[in-house]
């Protein structure tokens, strides 16, 4: 024996929230941070189907554990989204094992136009009604009986407009009421399981203080996604720019409010932005700066103004709209990048924000230990110089093997300390 004296959890918890906090704040920490999302690889790892995984959340932490004990991750995470309140509402926007797909399916997004061309003035009109009445019942299953309800503001006529609430009790209205409920028991529960969870891995000395109180998206991404769809967009940014606009001036307090107060009731001042039309190849620096920039941007000072630290993870590439990114306050929100250049980031934004991600997963998969070492040491040395780094695969690790990451992350423990 060395004699050397093991970490206690405590130590491990103090020693990682520490590294995490100064890489964060564009400080310079003992070493360069290590942030892994192990996603479905957690299934295959464990010898169960993708369905389990996600249908038991207690052998998904025990797994999550026992990847946590064995890489030694600074942040780790699981399984971001789980399907129980979607199932419970007939959810027509994904797929999942087991709900439209086999047992080892992957989460799927159906992209369609859940909202329609022409219904763009009732959305700008009413976006609650348009919500409640409309957007609902044509996305869950589960909840078409809601299209029956009259318009809610009528009720502000008070006692006189009392007659209107037999519509609630219309079966179809019943059944989606039963339907919400239903789900909202799933989510608590499942909230009540995430707290327990998150206690045990602080007690095993990995911190969760860089969890995300939201998740929530650019305008455009948010009239895009799960309203217009891909295709409607792009013809709506021809046909009818006006209304695109309009309707993304009204998102931005819708999102801002929702993340405000969820970083306030939860107390995590983060929240992530995943980033899905704004990359390189979307659209073009002109249309970028019309349609995605200036909204998305307000939305971030709104954030930040708020008391909200945004994560965004720049899907893609970027490579094209890095000096964009310089317009945000420094140190003021954590940047994670895909298959951007990331000594390109480093060199144009490397002032203003913490990187993170960006190692390719295509190593991870397929290269060698050699190419993993060299490559870990070089972004070890350029990325991570001067701190403000966290070491992070491109995109989650689902299907890399294990053995690579763990050549990978011995290789930024080795690489990445300062001197």
């Amino acid at each position: 024996m060395d004699g050397t004296k093991l970490k206690s959890p405590a130590e491990l918890l103090a020693e990682r929230t520490a590294r995490v906090q100064a890489a964060y704040e564009l400080r310079v920490p003992d070493r360069v941070p290590i942030a892994l999302n192990f996603g479905y690889m957690l299934a295959r790892l464990g010898g169960i189907t993708n369905q389990e995984l996600e249908r038991n959340p207690v052998k998904a932490q025990e797994l999550l554990e026992h990847c946590a004990l064995r890489f030694e991750p600074d942040i780790i995470s699981g399984l971001g989204f789980l399907p129980h309140a979607s199932i419970a509402l007939g959810d027509r926007q994904t797929k999942w094992a087991g709900y439209g797909l086999d047992a080892n399916g992957t989460f799927q997004y159906v992209e369609d136009e859940y909202m329609k061309a022409e219904e763009y003035d009732a959305f700008l009109d009413d976006p609650t009604d348009f919500t409640l009445r409309t957007f609902l019942p044509r996305a869950f299953s589960e909840l078409e009986g809601l299209a029956s309800l009259p318009r809610l503001p009528i009720m502000l006529l008070g006692y006189t407009t009392i007659r209107s609430l037999r519509a609630f009790s219309a079966p179809p209205v019943i059944a989606a009421l039963e339907a919400l409920i239903k789900a909202g028991k799933e989510v608590d529960q499942l909230g009540a399981i995430a707290r327990v969870n998150s206690k045990r891995m602080q007690d095993l000395g990995f911190p969760n203080a860089f969890g995300t109180s939201s998740l929530i998206t650019a305008p455009f991404d948010f009239m895009s996604d799960t309203l217009r769809g891909m295709r409607g967009i792009m013809l709506d940014m021809f046909r009818r720019p006006e209304k695109l606009l309009a309707a993304m001036q009204k998102v931005i307090p819708l999102v801002v409010e929702f993340a405000v107060s969820a970083a306030k009731r939860t107390g995590i001042p983060y929240c992530s932005i995943p980033l899905h039309r704004g990359s390189d190849g979307f659209m073009s620096i002109k249309q970028f700066e019309t349609f995605y920039w200036q909204s998305f941007k307000a939305m971030i000072l709104g954030l930040i103004e708020g008391g909200v630290i945004p994560t965004v993870f720049y899907e893609g590439v970027y490579d094209q709209r890095l000096s964009y990114l310089r317009e945000l306050p420094k140190g003021k929100t954590i940047g994670r990048f895909d298959r951007s250049d990331m000594f390109k980031v480093k060199e144009v934004v490397g002032d203003v924000m913490c990187i993170q991600g960006g190692f390719p997963v295509s190593l991870l998969q397929g290269g060698t230990r050699e190419q993993i070492r060299e490559h870990t040491q070089k972004m070890c040395a350029v990325v991570g110089k001067g701190g403000g780094f966290i070491m992070g695969p491109s995109t989650t690790i689902s299907e890399s093997d294990p053995e690579l990451v763990k050549i990978w992350v011995d290789a930024t423990r080795e690489y990445g300390v300062y001197s």
